[in-house]
């Protein structure tokens, strides 16, 4: 499978304190691929790096754009990222309070097109998708916490990427609505679309993931499918610890 993104050698720091160091790996194309890890392990950083809100300090992020050419865009401003069809949502949510479903939606949909008909046109499609039609009315700030990261990511869809990547989507979620954010992202990966997904609740990630990257203290520790990464004891000892080990050996 040909990779959509490669992560080469990037390395990240503020003043002395190193963020990123040295980390690479590869996403290929409708790949679901986690990048899991303690806190402070450098996951937020390096999702800031690929996406243009940091320019790393050194490293290249490539792209292959939808003509099918390798494009480096390590430092390219977000909005341009964004335009090339890699889209992100953030670990605090950024809903619209005053406005409606249906309107934080569209402000996506705005990224390529400045006709409010087509914008909301598309607002539709992606409201059906992600099961918030019947709430396109409902104001930003009268939402639960679980539509408010359904909006977010319908909001970030609308933008058409090629690629979603997806900053703790599902903590604060009951067993149901994980579920139910579990089958959206497959759902998306079968209509093509690529993801890279931070996230701690390892219940939920760990089944749908193809790929799982591990970073600890900055650093890329292991790499490789979900279960093996279960039982690899760096990973066990940094991160996941005995309980989960042996969770997933009695399954």
């Amino acid at each position: 499978m040909s990779a959509i993104l490669e992560i080469k050698n990037i390395t990240m720091k503020f003043g002395e304190l190193l963020a990123n160091e040295d980390v690479s790996f590869s996403i290929g194309k409708t790949e679901i691929v986690s990048l899991i890890g303690p806190n402070g392990a450098g996951k937020t950083t390096l999702f800031n790096c690929i996406t243009g809100f940091y320019r790393p300090f050194s490293g290249k992020v490539e792209y292959e754009n939808s003509s099918g050419e390798r494009c480096d865009i390590t430092g390219k401003s977000s909005d341009v990222i964004c335009r090339m069809g890699i889209t992100r949502t953030f670990q605090i949510v950024k809903t619209l309070n005053e406005m409606t479903v249906e309107q934080n939606v569209m402000t996506g949909a705005f990224l390529h097109t400045n006709r409010t008909a087509v914008a909301r046109d598309e607002s539709a499609r992606v409201l059906e998708m992600t099961g918030l039609w019947g709430k396109k009315d409902v104001l930003g700030r009268n939402l639960t916490i679980v539509d408010r990261k359904r909006v977010e990511i319908a909001r970030a869809l609308a933008t058409k990427p090629r690629m979603l990547m997806l900053d703790e989507c599902m903590a604060g979620l009951n067993q149901t609505e994980i579920k139910e954010v579990m089958k959206l992202l497959l759902d998306l990966k079968t209509e093509g679309l690529t993801l890279l997904i931070v996230e701690h609740i390892m219940e939920a990630i760990m089944p749908i993931s193809d790929k799982v990257v591990v970073l600890n203290a900055g650093k890329k520790i292991a790499e490789g499918k979900a279960q093996d990464i279960a039982a690899n004891e760096e990973v066990i000892k940094a991160y996941l610890g005995e309980k989960y080990h042996a969770k997933i050996k009695k399954h």
